[in-house]
């Protein structure tokens, strides 16, 4: 078999993915938190485990892929070092739209689900909500317990590192060792024994009723039970990927973000209920996204979602294109104008394939075999992917290559690239009619140039405005 090259954070070199099952992997990515609308940042991680997945197919392999969707249980203070802290992000965002949390989360999963089906990402075989599986959690949170690898406090039950290390592991094996320490986090549980220990489950606290809680068969000292309360972030991934991958699987993806605690945390809870080690053998992770040589951030008013790109008249798959530019263990910027250009270069191969579709020759399987290899080895040396969109310009300009052997390549290694190469429908998008109805007010008020600017916009979008005295007309770019 053919092995796929990846840079696994666990032992921090590149080197051959290999299934513990033969010929099958299981794989797991961390999904989103759906509080608000996933980010461009965001998606870049989802792509990032989508191009995996692909190319594991692509060579051959069967592969079991999950992601979680965490709908309870993560707190603000993650952006301190503490994810025990804060307030509960879905009921922020609920106080402050108005709705309740479970609204907000089901609000906020569909929109995740339609923009993933828009980018043309993988479907996984589940896609495992958090609320769905409460008793999974429950029982591994009572099994820590059980093994002295857990203790309860006035405000939860946390994982005890200390004991986890005392059993012989090593606590922090993601991260740099540093980041972890003894009063590396803020300390605002004087009851933690530890301050690296983390919240397994949380209490409700008194008289509060919290939008999502559940009766726990814990509670404080000195009281009795049942008390409501909900899980921590960490323990719903354990629980979630162990269901449906086994104790021991494979590759676990996710952004760089979560190396430094959560997958820490996620390895030592496992690893202390199962006593299996490793309990995921390569990490995956993607180097963040940034927005004009900045940070992404709300405050900063550049997270952008999209529905932010489609308001301009860019196409969910121009991003797809535009992530390809970029290799995913290195930080990608993005730009407006990358984005145009990545419009741009994806109508142009959509017009290639599709006239190459008509080419009346036979491929030449000589030249087929000469090309695929060329595919293959940038595909399985850590994931070579602007060297691949670089092969393929190289075959459109070829001119030793008949067009049959082009649309036959082209076609294969669309399985990992996914683009959408069949040209648009005659149906002009509704954010394309939107783009020209503005266009043509704002020629009618005599800004021109700002009427030009969107007649831009709609060609790289594939489309060509026509004007006449009564109005104007659509078509697609042949």
């Amino acid at each position: 078999m053919t092995f796929l090259h990846l840079y696994n954070s666990l032992t921090r070199r590149v080197e051959a993915i290999k299934p513990v099952n033969d010929k099958k992997f299981g794989v797991y990515c961390c999904g989103p938190t759906v509080y608000s609308y996933v980010t461009i940042g965001n998606w870049r991680t989802y792509f990032l485990s989508d191009m995996i997945v692909r190319s594991l197919k692509y060579l051959g392999y069967q592969v079991n892929y999950v992601m979680n969707i965490t709908d309870v249980g993560h707190l603000t203070g993650d952006n301190l070092g503490d994810a025990d802290i804060g307030e509960d992000r879905l009921e922020k965002a609920a106080a402050k739209e108005g709705r309740n949390a479970w609204q907000i989360a089901e609000f906020y999963t569909q929109d995740f689900l339609s923009g993933y089906q828009a980018l043309n990402l993988t479907q996984p075989k589940v896609f495992c909500r958090a609320t769905d599986h409460i008793a999974e959690q429950i029982k591994l949170v009572q099994d820590l317990l059980d093994k002295g690898m857990a203790y309860i406090t006035s405000d939860g039950v946390y994982f005890d590192t200390q004991a986890y290390e005392q059993a012989g592991y090593r606590y922090g094996e993601l991260s740099e060792l540093d980041q972890i320490q003894h009063g590396a986090r803020v300390q605002v549980n004087l009851e933690k024994k530890d301050p690296r220990d983390f919240a397994l489950w949380k209490f409700s606290p008194p008289g509060q009723q919290r939008h999502m809680e559940w009766d726990s068969p814990w509670a404080p000292p000195g009281k009795k039970g049942p008390v409501k309360g909900f899980p921590g972030w960490h323990i719903e991934c354990s629980a979630m990927s162990m269901k449906y991958l086994g104790q021991q699987f494979d590759i676990h993806v996710g952004g760089e973000d979560l190396r430094s605690i959560h997958h820490p945390n996620e390895i030592a809870q496992s690893q202390a209920a199962c006593g299996v080690q490793p309990f995921v053998r390569y990490w995956i992770h993607g180097a963040f996204l940034l927005v004009e040589g900045q940070r992404m951030g709300k405050s900063l008013g550049n997270a952008y979602n999209l529905h932010d790109l489609e308001q301009r008249g860019y196409q969910a798959m121009s991003l797809r294109y535009f992530y390809l530019t970029g290799h995913y263990r290195k930080q990608l910027n993005f730009t407006w104008a990358g984005l145009s250009a990545a419009q741009k270069a994806l109508n142009k191969l959509r017009q290639l394939y599709h006239q190459w579709q008509q080419a009346e020759q036979k491929p030449d399987q000589a030249q087929v075999k000469h090309w695929e290899q060329e595919f293959v080895n940038l595909l399985t040396d850590d994931l070579k992917l602007p060297q691949i969109l670089a092969l393929v310009w190289q075959l459109v300009a070829d001119k030793q290559t008949n067009q049959a052997t082009k649309y036959q390549l082209l076609d294969r290694w669309n399985q990992v690239l996914g683009l959408d190469l069949k040209l648009p429908a005659t149906t002009v998008p509704e954010e394309i009619k939107q783009l020209a109805d503005k266009r043509w007010q704002l020629k009618q008020s005599g800004q021109f140039d700002q009427a030009d600017q969107i007649r831009k916009q709609i060609l790289e979008a594939g489309w060509q405005i026509q004007d006449s005295p009564e109005g104007y007309q659509l078509k697609p770019i042949d």
